[in-house]
């Protein structure tokens, strides 16, 4: 069997999934959205000035600038988050996320010798034993 040919079926499997699809729509519905892609522009050039003046010598450095611009920048993050699309492109990409994470803990624990019929994903956020010996690591 070569693996190389199942891993591309494994990829057709996964362009077939639900979350495949809701994550791809989403994308869509960001670019297309061109208040969004505004407000991401804004933010780029407000981070762009940002870094620009953080990383100027001390002696010449406006903290009070750099203060200002990190503040601006971070209410206009939130109007970023705020966005409907956002909020719908973000949740999609998080169930792909879990999705890819949970195949790769499969996959992980087939390498280390797991049966693949009975290995099990842990839930984000821990396995819950109380204890991690033994334990290839969280997430």
């Amino acid at each position: 069997m070569d693996t190389i040919k199942m891993t591309r079926e494994l990829g057709k499997v996964i362009q077939a999934d639900e979350r495949y699809a809701a994550y791809q729509k989403a994308k869509e519905l960001n670019d297309a959205d061109e208040g969004l892609q505004a407000v991401i522009g804004e933010f780029n050039l407000i981070r762009q000035k940002l870094t620009m003046e953080a990383n100027k010598p001390d002696d010449v450095k406006d903290t009070e600038k750099v203060n200002a611009l990190n503040e601006e920048a971070q209410n206009v993050y939130a109007k970023i988050m705020e966005n409907e699309n956002m909020i719908k492109f973000t949740d999609s990409k998080n169930a792909m996320d879990e999705m890819i994470r949970d195949i790769s803990a499969i996959i992980s624990m087939c390498c280390d010798g797991e049966d693949p019929e009975t290995c099990e994903v842990q839930p984000a956020g821990g396995c819950g034993s109380g204890g991690c010996g033994g334990c290839s690591g969280c997430g």
